[in-house]
């Protein structure tokens, strides 16, 4: 079983799969025109905007979801993984795959804004909602349903608890099962409250514990400062095959760079839609920005901060798969979080097993809390138009995302590892031809609020105005006037004739 995983695995992560992501990426950075370079002060600023309803959040809480997903055991024991099997130079194609995925996350967002649904009374949307709306292809739609829920409330879900349940037997000697029981019951918590209560989790607990982890980054560089500039040498150079050492394994650089990092960002996967469709707008391209954002955030910053501690203590190994090992600065040590774990005791003795455990606890848990909304919004969207009382279905999702959260904490590692490398790069599969396909949407929207950003408004989407169909969420709010409030009292309460112009709604 273990050499079918393995062989599947292969299957899906070769290398013509790695540099799509690479491809697709550079097509979206050249036909938005680096979006996620001209529009960076627009992303801070609408990042900090609180506005939210009963059926939405508000931008700060999506991008506080959407980051309690992505930062999670792929910023630690991902980024470990990715220099021991790429060397150093694996940090700077994770670098490049955050610039260049931040252009694609903005198209997956957007679109996720466009198509977005309200389902009992909460916005729902993601690749399934634009597959169907967009391209009218129900049963693609419904297969990546279907795939989100296995990929996300079980395979992944087992790399989290996994993760968690290792770290702590290793600082504290808890038994994995003992942690994976604690887990299910707080994750029960959380999952039986709804959306609204995991973004009220998310909005606190990332923030707070991003800044402890970026805290502690700071002063172990600081003890080492005059290695920093070193450490900058060491990953340009071996990622374009310079450096001595590490110069022949420029390729697995590549291939570990852009896989670890997609695994943590996410970008193309169609992953991070979710959270941004919920957020409440009023132009799809708000959230869009704020969610590239996200990217920076998770690569740049937190998974930079694990690279440079390991880094510059020097406590990490370097063997390719299939090859000799190439450094063995700490001999007998399984790549992971361990490596942090020793970075953070060079400095702070005695102190490293405990700090990360801790640290990996909230990244993974609210990893694991935003899995579960993916995994309810895609149940949420293949239940929408059934008949009869479907409730049933929702507690079998649950009951069912607590137990793989209580089978990961006691599996094997590689196998946690395999089994979400598969899920999530399928996921990635469906969703790159699903954006590629709705790009010209996308990217209308995009200039829709140049536009109006350029005459001084704050932009509103009317996807009739762009000839832009099935957006039904968006015709009816710009139809009821809600978009209007507080932005232009006059045109507050507007219809539409048959020929699409603005009309007074009549009473």
């Amino acid at each position: 079983m273990t050499d079918f995983i393995n062989w599947l695995s292969g299957m899906v992560w070769n290398q013509y799969f790695i540099y799509c992501f690479l491809a697709v990426g550079l097509f979206f950075t050249i036909t938005t025109r680096f979006v996620q370079v001209r529009h960076f002060k627009d992303m801070i600023r609408l990042m900090f905007q609180r506005k939210s309803s009963e059926s939405g959040v508000s931008s700060f809480q999506a991008i506080s979801m959407s980051l309690g997903s992505r930062v999670g055991t792929g910023n630690i024991a991902g980024v470990a993984t990715a220099i021991a099997l790429g060397g150093p130079g694996a940090v700077f194609w994770m670098w490049v795959m955050a610039f260049l995925g931040a252009a694609t996350s903005f198209i997956e967002i957007t679109l996720g804004q466009v198509y977005k649904s309200k389902i009992d009374g909460e916005y729902r949307g993601g690749p399934s909602y634009y597959i169907e709306k967009g391209l009218g292809l129900k049963k693609f739609a419904f297969a990546y349903a279907v795939l989100t829920i296995v990929a996300n409330g079980f395979l992944l879900m087992n790399i989290q608890s996994n993760t968690v349940a290792g770290s702590m037997a290793s600082a504290f000697g808890i038994s994995p099962i003992i942690t994976g029981l604690v887990m299910v019951v707080l994750l029960a918590m959380i999952v039986f409250g709804g959306v609204k209560r995991i973004a009220k989790v998310a909005e606190w607990v990332v923030p707070i514990m991003a800044i402890g982890y970026l805290v502690v980054t700071v002063i172990i560089l600081s003890v080492n400062a005059t290695a920093i500039p070193a450490v900058f040498t060491l990953i340009f150079s071996s990622a374009f095959g310079v450096e001595a050492t590490f110069g022949g394994i420029v390729g697995s650089a590549i291939a570990w760079g852009v896989q670890r990092g997609f695994f943590s960002n996410a970008a193309g996967s169609g992953g991070e839609t979710f959270e941004g469709s919920a957020a409440e707008v009023t132009h799809p391209a708000k959230q869009g920005l704020v969610q590239a954002l996200a990217v920076y955030i998770d690569t740049w910053v937190i998974c930079s901060a694990t690279a440079f501690m390991i880094l510059i203590t020097g406590l990490y190994n370097v063997q390719p798969s299939g090859s000799k090992a190439l450094a063995t600065n700490i001999p007998g040590v399984e790549a992971g979080a361990m490596n942090v774990q020793l970075a953070v005791d060079s400095v702070f003795t005695g102190f490293g097993h405990i700090f990360i455990a801790l640290a990996l606890f909230f990244f993974c848990f609210t990893t694991m809390i935003a899995y579960y909304y993916k995994s309810e919004t895609s149940l949420a969207f293949i239940n929408r138009n059934q008949k009869g009382n479907r409730a049933w279905l929702g507690f079998l999702l649950k009951f069912g995302v607590l137990i793989f959260a209580l089978t990961g904490s006691v599996v094997s590692a590689s196998t946690a590892w395999t089994l979400g490398d598969i899920g999530l790069g399928s996921m990635a599969y469906l969703n790159i031809i699903a954006i590629l396909l709705l790009r010209k949407p996308a990217l209308k929207v995009l200039k829709d609020y140049r536009e109006q950003r350029k005459a001084g408004k704050d932009p509103v989407f009317d996807p009739v105005k762009l000839g832009i169909k099935n957006a039904d969420f968006w015709e009816n709010e710009f139809k009821t006037g809600r978009l209007e409030k507080g932005i232009a009292p006059e045109k507050s309460k507007l219809d539409r004739s048959a020929s699409g112009k603005v009309q007074p709604l009549v009473k």
